[in-house]
């Protein structure tokens, strides 16, 4: 997990359309996805390929959607989506993502245990999936640092206050 600093995408505007630019690790995250999920390596996903890809990236569609999304892209009826396809459409939906309902998402991950509040032990947890060997000490420095309320554990609107501070 990643820290949010600054837009992790800037748009620059030519000719009145919109040229997406997205930062090297979504662009290499996008990239494995597809990599990971294009089962038979055959340069496409498929439906079931699709949906799994597309959920790795945080983008939960139904399935018509889904459908709907292999038909504006299949050109050839093959009933799959090609690589350049796949990026196209993953990178316009990075660029429609809500920079506030990122940071509650990625809060979530931090509160695994739905309390409402990143403890000390949530933090150990983050700490040793990320390989940081961080003592308790470290740890406690950090929350306190944006413990606005003194409570010793970090909120959702103390987390938000932190991810949007530049």
């Amino acid at each position: 997990m990643s820290t949010v600093g600054p837009s992790p995408l800037s748009v620059s505007k030519s000719n009145r359309q919109a040229k997406v630019e997205l930062l090297n690790e979504q662009k290499q995250e996008i990239r494995e996805a597809f990599s990971l999920f294009d089962l038979d390596n055959d340069g496409y996903l498929d439906y079931h390929e699709l949906k799994v890809a597309l959920r790795a990236l945080g983008f939960d569609y139904p399935k018509k959607e889904v459908l709907s999304i292999i038909e504006e892209f299949d050109s050839d009826n093959r009933k799959q989506i090609s690589y350049d396809d796949f990026y196209r459409f993953v990178a316009n939906k990075i660029v429609e993502r809500d920079p506030v309902e990122e940071i509650k998402r990625a809060f979530k991950l931090f509160d695994d245990d739905g309390t409402g509040k990143i403890s000390l032990k949530n933090l150990r947890r983050v700490a040793k999936e990320l390989g940081e060997n961080l003592t308790d000490d470290e740890l406690m420095a950090m929350i306190d640092e944006f413990d606005l309320d003194g409570d010793g554990e970090i909120n959702e609107e103390e987390f938000l206050n932190i991810c949007m501070e530049n």
